[in-house]
Formats: C-alpha cells, structure tokens, sequence
C-alpha cells in the first residue's frame, strides 16, 4: 500500500517529518518498506504540445515526435514510448536541462538526425512510482510555461507499507490514519463527501439470487457526467500511489477505493437493460471483461446481471465490456457491495484477474462504509462534472446474511496483563480501545474485571479475546511491555511418531544419504511422467499457480525431479531420500470428507545394484521392528517389470523396491 504524505494530511495534520511518520507506522505494525521522494522541481521542463509523430523506417524501437514548445516553432524529439497523439500536451526537458537522475539532456542524433530535448514520463520527473509511458497532461495548460509551476507541484514522500492480511482496514488512507492519528494523538477526519441537494427519483430493481454471497448491493444513478480527463491533483495521486489514470469516473472510483478501503464499480447506465440481478454462473455461461477478454465462467463464478439475466460483470473482480464507461457516457450506476469473499478470490485467482478490488474483497471491507464512499464518489466526480446529479431513490439491497454494524467481545482484564506482562486498570484498556474507534459497553469501575467491547464494522479481523489483546499491544507500544517468562509445568518429550520419525531418519542419514524436500504440491502430468496413474488424484480447489495444484500420491515424482536437478548440475553418485506425507487418490471421497494423508519414505540411488536397496530394507525395518517378504509376481507402476518386487507382510503392502522403469528416465 503505497501512502502519500500530502494525500496522508489530508485526514489529520500529521505534518512532513518522513523519519517521525515512517517509525510510527513500523512501531504500529505497518512496516515501511521504503520512502520516496516524489515531484521535486526540475527546471528546464516546459509544457508542449503534440504537433505530430511519425515513424522512420530504420528505427522500430522509437519514433519521430514533433512538438510546439510554446514560441510557435517545430521542434523535433525522438521517443521510445507511443502512448501519445497529436494534440496532447506533454512534459518537454528542454535542451541544457538536468534530470533528478544526473543526466544533462543534450542534443542526440539517431540515424543522422538530431533530437532536441526529451519527451518525460512521471519516473523520470520524480513525479511517480510507476512508468507507464510519457507523462500526458491536462489540455488546460499553457505551452511553454514551467511544468513543475502549471501543474501545482511541490516535493512529496511515498510510504510503501508492508499490510498484512490480517489488517485489512488499512489497505485504505482512513485506516493507515486511523492507526496512525491514535498513536501520535492527532485527530483524524474522514474526507468529505457530496453536499448537494439530490435529483430527482431515478433507480433500478436490485435482486441478490445469492444471499450468502452478496449481503448488500447498492445501486446509485447519477447523470450529467461528462467523461474526460480527471483533475491533475487526482490524476497525480493515483499515479504515485501505482494506478495509471483512466477517466474522471474511473478515477474518481479508484480514488474512493484507495481512501476509503471501499471498492466501487461504474456501469454506463444506459447500456444496463432494466435493473440488475446478482447470481452464480450457469455452465457453459461466459463474459466479455473490461480487459478485452472473453471468460468461461463456473458454477462457483458471482456475476452481476442486468435484468434481462446477462451478465455484465464478475461481482468483486471485473466489470464486463458491454456496460463500460466511454466518452459518450451520459449517466453511470454506481456499484457500491458487500461480497463474501472466499468465492472471489477463487475466481479471481482461477481467471488471473488479481486486481486492486478483489484483493480488497477478499480480505474484507466495511459492509456499513457503502454510503460514504457513494458521497465521496459523488464529491470527486463533482470536481470536473459540475452539472452532476446524484438522483435520490437508491436501491440499497441488505440480505440478513450481512455482518454486524457491532460485534461483542468479552475482554477480561486480568487476561490481557497476564498476556502482555502489565497492570492496566479497565479505564485504561478501554482508553486504549476507544482511540481506535473500539466502544466498551460496560460501565467502568476499579473492581470491573470484564469489559464487553463492540468491535466497529471495518474491522472484520477483531473476532476474538486475543485479537483485543494484541490491538491494546500495538498501541501501548511493543516496546513497553512487560518482560515476563512463560511457565509451564509440562516437560517437553516427543511423540511416539516423532521418535519413529527420527529414529528412521538418523538411519538414513547413517546409511550415507542426503535428504530432498521437494515441494509437496504437483503440476498436472508429473504422476504421469513417473510412471503414475493420475486419474484420481486429488486436485487443489483453489491452487496458487497451475504448477502446484495436484496433491502427490507418492514421494517418487518429487524425488526423481530432486535427481534430475542434480544430475543437471553435474552431481556425481547421487544418493538421496525423502521422508513424508502422500495423500492416496480418491480418498477425498471418505464419510469426512477429507483427504486421507500418511507418511512415506523413499530413498534413491544413482548406478548402484539392487543388493543395496535390499541392504537399506534390511536396516530400516530392524528400526521399524517388522520384516517383509519379496513378491516378484507382481509390478509396481513406474519401476523396471523384470527387476522390481513388492514388499508385503501377509496382505499388506509395505513399500516396493527395484530399479526405476528406463522409460520413465528417458
């Protein structure tokens, strides 16, 4: 989460001292990875204009660019990056000048021909984090005057900070300031939304088909909006905060996003047919998203329909190419929701649409912030749409699947100075609790020894007595706790199992072998590839990357991958084994439904006979304490048919033992 430090103060006067703000913000939990200095004046970059560009025919990395720098004369600049027209006004470092990077732009020539100046992105203005072409800028500027000047700009820091999962509040402004206005004691409050008067009653019919999915859904029409470029100040924001500027109504929901911890989504109103129906995909159902891509959708897929039952949008993910926002959008439908949010990450994660939004879905917002972050969209949009109107008659769908406004925990007060090593009173833990918008619902006293805490609804990850606890940790300060000694009056021992497991390993270990840990998760055809039936293997629902999403049956796939990477690197006499669990195929299916798993040792060879692997037998199953005979008459798949065997005891299979099968190797 990148956080700006002018954008910061606008919820608290939290002032400019980087060093002070970036220690607060580690000591609270939110490490800063780094600080960076953005939009320190260069001089020399003036305000251009797009006159023309052209291609050469020797050149397919770059192109010619002719610019009107303000005095009415042609000036020609070679460029690498196309993302501008004819018309746009761009940042031009004129000749002489010295970049934040040491550079001095000089006259170059490429194929004979000279260029004079350079045309700058946001990276190499110190302007924003993020490349992403040339810095293109608002049409109302005037050529020839200071870039640095026309645009506003002043030196600024960028705090990128570490969140983690379990904070989710703080994936927005307003949480970062939240946290951070209690410990410095400075009072935070929340940006403005739209004061005006409302429009007339415009709506369309809501219906959620999956209430356990979508808690609530609200659905505000808007008109009068003009699309065109944002305010340079939004513009800027989002490009040092990562996000490349689109339109003033993307923009302004981008900015609501990354405020308010509160995806929005904005549909062109006169492309949805009758209202909107929230459901899961049918089979065989697909989608056109924004990015240009068709989708085939599954079951476990929550789309956003309009009322004639098309979907125009994957809830929580992307929003579908036939309800975008264009140039000629006259009124858009505000998507303001609470979706559950395992069901998104899935999809998300399936379809490759990992996104801003549906991280933040799948980590939780605020089911109560939907009406501020309609004000607050309305208020930006507002800024370059002054004929807007926010039309009264919302729909606003809440199913009794929706989270509590308020949840109780019960805190005991003993509990948290035996956790944490101090002798607060109940006034002083419920201080603490307030400053972060916790309310104690009981009636403080010096003998009260429960106090019943209402955790507030943008805080989905306070479900429990210890989450208290460590919020009262964070803000008392890590470093003045109390230094106290765990005690207990259990000696520590290990397990029957454990004591196997090492017994067997220290054998191993002695017997001259090295140990692999291969990854436990397998690519789909790696079973195959050993010699394997892979049929019902168990597949992960919900797998990282493709690579990892196959349970293993056996150790031998991820072991012979262990010696081919060895082999690779010229390793000589390659002796290795692997201690760990399988998960047999189909044993998903049992009364519990959970995958059976046991543990497995295999041991490989390079070159050696197959007197040796009966050696190892030998020596592990004195340790084991059983014994085993040799049965030839069968074949294990993946090992040599004539020089293999099955080691059983009476019925039971133990383990097998041969050569590994040369089609495998090959």
């Amino acid at each position: 989460m990148k956080i700006l430090n002018s954008w910061l103060n606008d919820f608290g006067n939290f002032g400019s001292d980087a060093e002070k703000l970036a220690e607060a913000l580690t000591s609270l939990g939110l490490a800063v990875e780094s600080v960076t200095t953005v939009g320190t004046p260069v001089k020399g970059v003036v305000v251009a204009k797009v006159l023309r560009t052209e291609r050469h025919p020797d050149a397919e990395k770059v192109h010619r660019v002719y610019v009107d720098a303000g005095d009415g004369k042609e000036l020609h600049v070679w460029c690498g990056a196309f993302n501008m027209k004819a018309g746009d006004l761009i940042p031009l470092a004129t000749l002489g000048t010295t970049m934040p990077d040491g550079r001095v732009i000089t006259a170059r020539g490429i194929l004979g021909i000279e260029s004079h100046g350079m045309l700058c992105s946001g990276t190499e203005l110190g302007l924003t984090a993020d490349a992403d072409g040339i810095l293109i800028l608002p049409n109302n500027l005037k050529l020839g005057t200071d870039a640095f000047k026309a645009l506003g700009i002043e030196q600024d820091r960028v705090f990128d900070l570490d969140v983690t999962r379990n904070r989710p509040d703080c994936n927005g402004y307003l949480g970062v300031a939240r946290d951070l206005g209690a410990r410095l004691g400075i009072k935070v409050t929340a940006p403005s939304g739209d004061k005006s008067k409302k429009g007339p009653a415009r709506s369309m019919k809501v219906t959620i088909a999956d209430k356990n999915r979508c808690a609530r859904y609200n659905m505000t029409i808007m008109s009068g909006v003009e699309v065109g470029d944002s305010p340079s100040w939004i513009a800027r924001r989002l490009a040092n905060c990562g996000m490349r500027p689109i339109n003033n109504v993307v923009d302004a929901s981008n900015l609501v996003m990354l405020e308010l911890n509160q995806p929005t989504h904005a549909f062109d109103a006169d492309k949805v047919n009758n209202g909107f129906k929230i459901r899961c995909a049918r089979p065989g159902e697909t989608l056109l998203t924004l990015d240009g891509q068709v989708r085939e959708l599954e079951t476990n897929d929550l789309l956003i329909c309009d009322g004639k039952d098309n979907a125009i949008g994957l809830a929580g993910v992307m929003g579908g190419a036939s309800t975008e926002i264009s140039k000629q959008t006259k009124s858009v439908a505000l998507e303001t929701a609470w979706f559950e949010s395992a069901g998104g990450a899935k999809t998300a994660t399936r379809l490759g649409l990992k996104s801003e939004a549906s991280m933040r879905f799948e980590r939780g917002v605020d089911p109560y912030g939907v009406d501020h972050a309609v004000n607050r969209f309305a208020a930006l949009l507002r800024e370059s749409c002054p004929n807007l109107v926010v039309h009264s008659g919302a729909a606003d769908v809440k199913e009794k699947t929706l989270p509590p406004k308020q949840k109780i925990v019960n805190l005991r007060v003993a509990q948290v100075n035996r956790i944490l090593g101090l002798k607060l009173s109940a006034k002083a833990i419920s201080a603490i609790l307030t400053k972060i918008g916790f309310v104690t619902k009981s009636t403080l006293s010096a003998k009260l020894a429960t106090l019943k805490i209402a955790v507030p609804s943008w805080r989905p990850d306070c479900e429990t007595e210890i989450d208290l606890v460590e919020e009262i940790a964070r803000h008392y300060g890590y470093e003045n706790l109390g230094k106290i000694v765990p005690q207990s009056t259990m000696h520590g021992r290990l397990s029957p199992m454990q004591q196997r497991r090492r017994d067997i390993r220290e054998v191993v270990l002695s017997m001259g072998l090295s140990e692999a840990m291969p990854n436990p998760f397998l690519a789909p055809g790696d079973l195959v590839k050993a010699g394997l039936p892979e049929d019902n293997a168990i597949r992960l629902a919900n797998p990282l990357v493709y690579e990892e999403s196959v349970l293993r049956t056996s150790l031998r796939p991820g072991l012979l991958r262990a010696v081919s990477f060895n082999i690779s690197h010229r390793a000589s006499k390659i002796s290795l084994f692997e201690l760990g669990h399988v998960y047999p195929s189909g044993s998903e299916n049992s009364p519990e439904g959970l995958p059976d798993e046991y543990e497995s040792l295999c041991l490989f060879a390079e070159g050696e006979t197959s007197s040796l692997a009966l050696d190892w037998w030998s020596q592990i199953s004195s340790v084991m304490g059983f014994g085993a005979q040799l049965d030839q008459t069968s074949v294990e798949p993946g090992y040599h048919p004539k020089r293999s065997a099955i080691l059983r005891r009476g019925k039971q299979v133990l383990g097998c033992v041969g050569e590994i099968d040369p089609r495998v190797l090959a």
